[in-house]
């Protein structure tokens, strides 16, 4: 079979795909689920199209944390607010203190940013014989490593009792007794909600090496006594040892509710802030200007669509043709992507796939207008097509490398600086150059040398607005 045959049939078998992947769908469809991969098949909207709430955390009075110990923080913000089912929320940090947070499509937060900015210091108390109701604050021997100069991932889970600052370390709390942290929660291995015996809800929990073997050591010495399990200095459970704990495993019991087991199930799975955070400021932005923006944006994104398809057609004839089949499909499969990746569409993003439409109309522009030159010539027609690609290549590669260079650059100070509308737009466009590479070196050349096995020499013109010369 004719490699051109192949090559056709693969791009009609994609053009399918994502024409299927494009379909708009109701809200609430099943989508698309292949395993543990599961999309909606819907554009996922960023704030400034959807509206939503927009929070600015800054680190608690008395901390002046690193840059790095920030960057953890926010990624540990995101990864505890996606496992809480708050899909498409994004924390950056922004300036030397702060995390802003941007949560699409949400307009009360409080119960999210409650879960998510817990510092999320989870110790295993020794309470001896007193049982401690739950909720109760209570003071601990355990001090946590400096933000400045360690992270909770390198400190050692067998805490460091300093009575000297203990005594600051909760001037609030209900009890006066210091309580010695057996254990913190930085050896726990998985996490996981179930049921407890008793049919409510419970986390089970596996602990590494160093944690099974603290934990064996406690529960054999204390078999009948109380192991209080305290986050972030409050009681949560209070259960009493019945028999030693051997294999590195345990639950935590209490009066939870669903959402509250699996609140702590993410908390602790997601690690211990490296910086504890406190909500600076917050405030709703409403769709109605995003929505508006984004019906003009497209509008006049189809205009000009229309205009440049007009134009490519008139001036190029026959490969102009081929050129806008090419730049339609190129569209498919790049709106495709955003959906499958998926990616968060902003007004910036939009500009940046648009942009990145303009890189896909120059690599045919160069084709085309070798292809006339070579015409001119005296080539034959499978001559001029194979010299236009041949001799066309350097400018397409070496002007696209370039543009996904910048846009690598872009989302990098995008991710440095908080510029989430940056971040949008560059990575927009790098994936529209990427897609437009592969449309116009893969579509637009099996599709411009079917098209032309019957063209006649006569029909240069006519077809190519190119007379081949009668010096040849």
């Amino acid at each position: 079979m004719d490699r051109r045959i192949v090559k056709l049939i693969l791009i009609l078998v994609l053009v399918v795909l994502v024409v299927w992947v494009d379909i708009p769908r109701p809200e609430g469809s099943a989508g698309l689920t292949i395993g543990k991969f599961h999309r909606t098949m819907n554009p996922v909207l960023g704030l400034d199209l959807r509206g939503g709430m927009q929070v600015l955390l800054g680190a608690k009075d008395g901390v002046t944390p690193d840059k790095q110990a920030l960057e953890d923080t926010a990624k540990i913000l995101e990864s505890r607010a996606n496992g809480l089912g708050v899909s498409e929320v994004v924390f950056q940090v922004a300036g030397e203190k702060y995390i802003l947070g941007e949560f699409p499509g949400l307009t009360n937060t409080a119960d999210v940013i409650a879960a998510v900015k817990q510092t999320g210091l989870l110790e295993f108390i020794d309470a001896g014989t007193t049982y401690l109701e739950p909720g109760t604050n209570v003071s601990t021997d355990y001090v946590a490593p400096s933000a400045q100069t360690t992270s909770p991932e390198a400190a050692s889970s067998t805490p460091v009792p300093t009575p000297a600052a203990t005594e600051s370390a909760a001037p609030t709390t209900t009890e006066t007794k210091v309580y010695h942290t057996v254990m913190t929660g930085v050896d726990i291995k998985t996490v996981n909600v179930s049921t407890s015996q008793t049919g409510g809800f419970a986390v089970d929990f596996v602990l590494m090496d160093n944690g099974t073997v603290i934990f064996k050591d406690h529960t054999t010495a204390n078999t009948g006594k109380y192991l209080a399990i305290v986050l972030d200095k409050a009681v949560i459970s209070c259960p009493t040892i019945s028999t030693a704990i051997t294999d590195g495993s345990g639950q935590i019991t209490g009066s939870f509710t669903s959402e509250q087991a699996n609140n702590l199930a993410v908390t602790l799975r997601y690690g211990r802030l490296s910086v504890p955070v406190e909500v600076v400021e917050s405030r709703i932005i409403g769709p109605t200007l995003g929505s508006d923006s984004l019906s003009k944006s497209l509008l006049a994104g189809l205009i000009g669509f229309i205009i440049v398809a007009l134009f490519m057609i008139l001036y190029y004839r026959l490969p102009g043709a081929v050129a806008v089949v090419a730049i339609a499909i190129y569209g498919a499969i790049t709106f495709a992507l955003f959906k499958l990746i998926p990616v968060t569409l902003t007004l910036s993003g939009i500009a940046g796939f648009l942009l990145s439409t303009g890189s896909a109309l120059d690599a045919n522009i160069l084709i085309f207008e070798r292809l006339k030159e070579e015409l001119r010539n005296g080539r034959n027609l499978k001559q001029a097509i194979d010299l236009s690609w041949k001799r066309a290549w350097p400018s397409i590669r070496d002007s696209n490398i370039a543009t996904i260079i910048t846009s690598v650059i872009l989302f990098w100070f995008g991710s440095q600086f908080g510029a989430s509308i940056v971040k949008g737009f560059a990575l927009t466009l790098a994936l529209g150059v990427v897609v437009s590479l592969f449309t116009a070196v893969y579509v637009t050349r099996t599709f411009l040398s079917l098209t032309t096995d019957a063209v006649k020499p006569d029909q240069y013109q006519k077809l190519f607005g190119a007379r081949r010369s009668e010096n040849a």
